[in-house]
């Protein structure tokens, strides 16, 4: 529109995608060169002001630090982190309830996710009340199985998107 130019293209190069954008706005110029990668799970990290928030305005969020081994519901030592946040959360909410929901990816028969799901999120919830003294009537551990997938489960990031616990707002 008037002085203003903006062209974008994206290309393969040696097994890369690369995006060019070029934006004219009149006297200026600017090139952009991204070089997407894959999103790295095991670096974000939870933290209760961002829980509360999201829960606040969209009623749930999902928690990817509540880690597990494959076909088994004991949690990893690396889910502390996350739990005390959720921890954090509760006892500076202490009208808020949740349900904790846990998910699988496809890979697997359908009752067996479903019950690996239910079992991963009361894993969650044990862990709340036992370690950090949540009350136990404020949460509600829930299990969906594959149920409620966030990706594709036909390539492993879609699966690693799925295999996850929502805290849900009752």
């Amino acid at each position: 529109s008037g002085d203003n130019l903006y062209r974008a293209a994206r290309k393969a190069h040696e097994g890369q995608e690369i995006w060019i954008a070029l934006d004219v706005s009149g006297p200026y110029q600017k090139i952009f060169v991204l070089r997407p990668k894959p999103m790295e799970m095991d670096k974000v990290t939870v933290n209760a002001a961002a829980l509360k928030n999201t829960l606040d305005e969209e009623g749930h969020v999902a928690v990817y630090g509540i880690l597990f081994d494959t076909g088994k519901a004991d949690l990893k030592p690396g889910s502390a982190p996350a739990l005390a946040e959720i921890a954090k959360l509760l006892k500076a909410s202490p009208a808020l309830s949740i349900y904790v929901v846990g998910h699988t990816d496809g890979v697997g028969a359908l009752d067996a996710n479903l019950d690996l799901s239910r079992r991963r999120a009361g894993a969650a919830v044990k862990e709340l009340v036992d370690k950090y003294g949540v009350a136990a009537a404020r949460l509600s551990p829930q299990g969906v199985g594959p149920l409620v997938p966030l990706a594709s489960n036909g390539a492993e990031p879609g699966r690693a998107k799925n295999r996850r616990v929502d805290l849900v707002k009752k």
